[in-house]
């Protein structure tokens, strides 16, 4: 059988155009299929790059009007025009990035024939094209609960939110995952009367206790109401003077709110591409599960970004895309480091590298932790952020650097600097040595260091 392509990419987002991109650069033809009439996938278009510039749009606002405490009613669309106009930029530097590469672009669904062939349907046209190679790089979609009835205006999924008009005077957000976390804090800020529900007892798990305990404390400060520990019953709708969702909670608990966000998980975008037909392995959720390599149970064929799980991140998944192209073509094929940052971009930001106090507890390593606060930093006042914190974590044995933990202005930039000396194996010694700009929040670091420093000659 004679391929039309080397490699095909079923999706456009990150991992899909840098796997499309890598392999052009090695030589071969590649083609990328996209169902929408645009590239960049969730990511660009109702993910990552939307709710960040959603984030900052709110932040200018908000500083530039410090006597407007509340935004309900406020034209949504007028905070989207920022939004809409990065994307439409991005989606711009995508398509000069294919086009100068030689990458074909097919719009269209695709779904597979055989290991080697696919179907892909536009509209009333029909095509097959083949190809040696596929990456799967499909995303994900909201998880629609039992209580989610599309033709309801109040009660919407985390990916429909930019098709907002105006911003509600009151929201119930259900879930407080990263997504739920971070819609949560921004719209506080907008002083819209917010209320985050949750079955788990803590969010976000996964971060260290300690800087998700201060990313709560702060959120409250906002106005967030937490009800963590309590399992939504129903979800129903309840005119109320201007309230229309009535949330009946397991425990009887009732809580009104003019519009509800579902932020409880998400799901492989899998369903409509005939797997079975190659017979690739999915879980529960309708993610691909792939092997270290990131090839699915069908030799050929291969997956990465949202659609594979954990760790769920656009910056991974760019890193998996060109992973699995040098990979397929063996070219200078390597794994991926385990020192990748984790960013939420709530208000306040948060990011870690590396483990936490919980984990190395766990595993029984002896670790010593220095802390940086951001009002004991000029760069902290300066920029207004007393609460922030740096933490730095060292091995009391051989005072490597195990993980650092942020929560405060520009958390998301400052810890690529822990996780570069990570990554080349550095120790707290680098940190002490090092001299730093002043005034700079990456200070903190040198002050991290001295804290630690000092508890290990105690």
């Amino acid at each position: 059988m004679t391929s039309e392509f080397d490699l095909i990419c079923i999706g456009s987002g990150p991992s899909g155009l840098r796997a499309a991109i890598q392999a052009s650069k090695l030589g071969k033809k590649v083609a990328i299929i996209e169902k929408y009439k645009f590239v960049g996938g969730i990511c660009l278009h109702a993910g990552t790059i939307p709710s960040k510039t959603f984030r900052e749009a709110i932040l200018s606002k908000v500083s530039k009007n410090k006597k407007i405490h509340r935004y309900a009613g406020y034209s949504f669309q007028k905070f989207f025009k920022r939004v809409q106009k990065i994307v439409n930029d991005e989606v711009n530097v995508n398509n000069d990035q294919l086009s100068r590469n030689g990458i074909k672009v097919i719009y269209g669904e695709a779904s597979f024939k055989n290991k080697n062939e696919i179907i892909i349907k536009s509209g009333k046209d029909t095509r097959e094209i083949k190809s040696e190679f596929f990456l799967i790089s499909v995303g994900t979609q909201s998880n629609k609960p039992n209580y989610y009835n599309k033709n309801n205006p109040h009660v919407i999924l985390s990916d429909d939110i930019f098709s907002l008009k105006t911003i509600p005077n009151s929201i119930s957000i259900i879930g407080c995952g990263v997504i739920g976390i971070e819609y949560a804090s921004m719209f506080s800020k907008l002083g819209i009367k917010v209320t985050l529900i949750d079955g788990r007892h803590r969010p976000l798990e996964f971060l260290d206790s300690e800087i998700v305990d201060e990313l709560i404390y702060q959120m409250r400060k906002s106005g967030v109401e937490f009800k963590l520990g309590e399992k939504v019953k129903d979800v129903l709708l309840d005119k109320k003077g201007e309230m229309n969702i009535r949330i009946d909670l397991e425990c009887g608990k009732k809580i009104h709110s003019q519009l509800a966000i579902t932020c409880v998980g998400r799901v492989g975008y899998t369903s409509n591409l005939n797997l079975e037909s190659i017979n690739v392995n999915l879980d529960s959720r309708g993610r691909i599960i792939v092997n270290h390599d990131f090839q699915t149970s069908c030799p050929n064929v291969y997956s990465a970004g949202d659609v594979i799980g954990f760790p769920s991140l656009a910056a991974t998944s760019f890193e998996q895309g060109r992973l699995v192209a040098l990979n397929i073509f063996n070219k200078n094929y390597h794994k991926m480091s385990a020192n990748f940052p984790v960013g939420v971009y709530s208000v306040p930001e948060v990011s870690m590298v590396g483990e936490t106090e919980q984990s190395l507890t766990k595993n029984k390593i002896p670790y010593e932790i220095g802390i940086a606060r951001y009002k004991e930093i000029s760069r902290g006042i300066i920029l207004g952020d007393i609460n922030g914190l740096l933490k730095m974590i060292i091995h009391r044995e051989t005072k490597k650097i195990l993980g650092v933990h942020i929560v405060g202005e520009s958390a998301t930039e400052l810890i690529h600097i822990g996780q570069c000396v990570m990554e080349l194996d550095g120790d707290l010694n680098y940190f002490l040595k090092s001299v730093f700009n002043y005034p700079t929040l990456a200070e903190c670091y040198k002050v991290a260091a001295l804290d630690a420093d000092n508890k290990l000659k105690i």
